[in-house]
């Protein structure tokens, strides 16, 4: 079985961009650099309680095992707000499955030992559609 090419955006919203900018802003990066147009998928925001309802109703593991790799793009990745949240639930996901995960993020807080427990390949913090899409050309390199 070859490796897929496409790459899967699942982004939250930064601050004043909605999920769907944050992640039109990654994919031009990516699109820019030479890769396939990216699949997106908009993560539920932090008041939907049943985060693994969403996932199943949006397909996300079939969509996630049909990925070259996944990006997860969240304002902020900090220790505390790990335990039960999405970026937590989706690394681990795309970890079981061998998929491999890298980050977007405005804010990285975590420290090495979190950042190695999500098993994420590489966190680029980058905040605005210009820093977003700079992320996207950065992490082309890797994909």
């Amino acid at each position: 079985m070859l490796i897929p090419r496409r790459v899967l955006i699942v982004s939250a919203p930064f601050g004043a961009l909605d999920a769907e900018r944050v992640a039109a802003a990654i994919a031009r990066g990516l699109v820019g650099s030479g890769l396939p147009d990216p699949g997106a998928m908009a993560l539920p925001d932090a008041a939907t309680n049943d985060l693994s309802a969403m996932l199943l109703q949006s397909g996300f593991d079939a969509r996630m095992r049909a990925a070259r790799t996944v990006i997860l793009a969240v304002e902020r990745l900090r220790e505390e707000t790990l335990a039960g949240g999405a970026a937590f639930e989706i690394a681990t996901r795309a970890r079981q499955a061998g998929v491999p995960a890298y980050a977007v993020t405005a804010e990285n807080r975590l420290d090495d030992f979190d950042a190695r427990i999500l098993d994420l390949q590489l966190i680029l913090e980058a905040d605005g559609t210009r820093a977003l899409t700079s992320a996207g050309r950065r992490l082309a390199k890797y994909l």
